[in-house]
């Protein structure tokens, strides 16, 4: 999925565009007990009960592409009678009016969710009459031609307030709070089916981690049947891996300023597609080449790759760079400068040591204080 289309689906979890049929919940304690369920029509409940609802929903379609939304393609395999697929079809399709199908929900969820604690799993059903757009990007409320039925589940920590002072307004003083059980933002979810070219996409879905890092492989495997990704920060590591074996002795700063300054081009060049900029072996290959790396060590990419990242994986730009910054990093300094000015950095041999020199450009402040280059005693040193 898209960002524009993550946006669209997101619009409907407001009191303006809400067309939620259902909305149903278990909340489980520490020992994976279930202490209470909720089922009913979301438009029944209380105004304010709806807008906290609706702020839990909501951030179940946020973050960054790639990092804490992932689109999940279910493999054939699990879409057959008996498969996770065909099961969230099914729990799809009786609308969430199916106890028993819900109870079997739940059941999975509890067995393969792995938390320290009480928590909420929450799950709804809505039906949206996608309008048609045109070519502008205008849309078309009376023509519409599509219909996307999903449901969307997340799994929120619940959590005692923190204590303190509250002010009794009756009594009129000040006394201790009551601790109450309170539902956090959820940390995982997902939505099914993915809604991709603003229709149905029975064979994928969109999941959620509010932790990049932390994917839940073995609750995804079980839950939804579906392969991950390597998290943004492997890819990221996968990656440095990868430029320092294939140079070997030949990874110094200016190649990898070239690589950094190639992908900021990428990245300014595809930052209008809704996509984002996906990496895959030859493209990582091509950028290597054109960052000045020689056949030589080129033959070793292929081999490096292979054995660092897997032939088929793919890498997203945003997770292995970042683009807004060049960073020179030592045990003792860090150093970072502005993407397009990477040319104010560079190493010389000084007295026959290597040096890291950074030309001074423009004003100079040190611990918020403006000072003066020296460059009249440095000129008196060289002469």
């Amino acid at each position: 999925m898209t960002k524009q289309e993550i946006a669209e689906i997101k619009k409907l979890l407001t009191p303006k565009n809400c067309s939620i049929t259902r909305i149903c919940g278990c909340y489980v304690d520490g020992e994976k007990n279930k202490k209470t369920e909720l089922k009913q029509a979301f438009l029944a409940l209380p105004e304010e009960e709806m807008f906290k609802y609706f702020e839990i929903l909501r951030k179940t379609l946020s973050g960054t592409l790639g990092k804490n939304l992932m689109t999940l393609e279910f493999p054939l395999k699990s879409e057959e009678e008996g498969g996770t697929q065909e099961f969230l079809l099914r729990l799809r399709d009786s609308k969430l009016k199916d106890d028993a199908l819900l109870e079997e929900f739940y059941d999975k969820i509890i067995a393969n969710y792995e938390f320290v604690g009480n928590y909420l799993i929450l799950v709804i059903h809505d039906v949206y009459d996608v309008p048609g757009r045109t070519s502008d990007g205008i849309d078309m409320e009376d023509a519409s031609d599509e219909i996307y039925e999903y449901i969307l589940a997340c799994i929120c920590p619940v959590e005692l307030s923190k204590p303190g002072l509250s002010y009794n307004a009756v009594e009129n003083t000040f006394q201790n709070r009551i601790r109450d059980w309170v539902v956090s933002l959820p940390e995982t979810g997902f939505l099914f089916p993915a809604f991709t070219d603003r229709s149905s996409d029975i064979h994928s879905a969109l999941y959620y981690s509010k932790d990049p890092e932390e994917l839940r492989d073995g609750f995804v495997s079980e839950l939804l049947g579906c392969p991950l990704p390597l998290s943004a920060g492997d890819q990221k590591e996968t990656f440095q891996t990868l430029i320092e074996e294939t140079l070997g002795e030949d990874c110094g700063i200016e190649v990898v300023k070239n690589i950094h300054e190639k992908l900021t081009e990428m990245a300014e060049e595809h930052k209008e597609e809704p996509e984002p900029l996906v990496l895959a072996k030859n493209e990582v290959k091509t950028i290597l080449a054109d960052s000045g790396v020689s056949n030589e060590k080129l033959e070793a990419f292929d081999r490096c790759y292979d054995e660092t990242a897997g032939e088929t994986t793919a890498l997203l730009a945003s997770n292995v760079m970042n683009t807004r910054t060049f960073e020179v990093k030592t045990p003792d300094v860090v150093i970072k400068v502005s993407p397009d000015r990477t040319d104010l950095i560079e190493t010389r041999t000084i007295n026959g040591l290597e040096c890291l020199v950074i030309r001074l450009d423009g004003g100079v402040m040190v611990n918020g204080i403006t000072v003066r280059p020296m460059a009249d005693e440095t000129d008196e040193d060289e002469e």
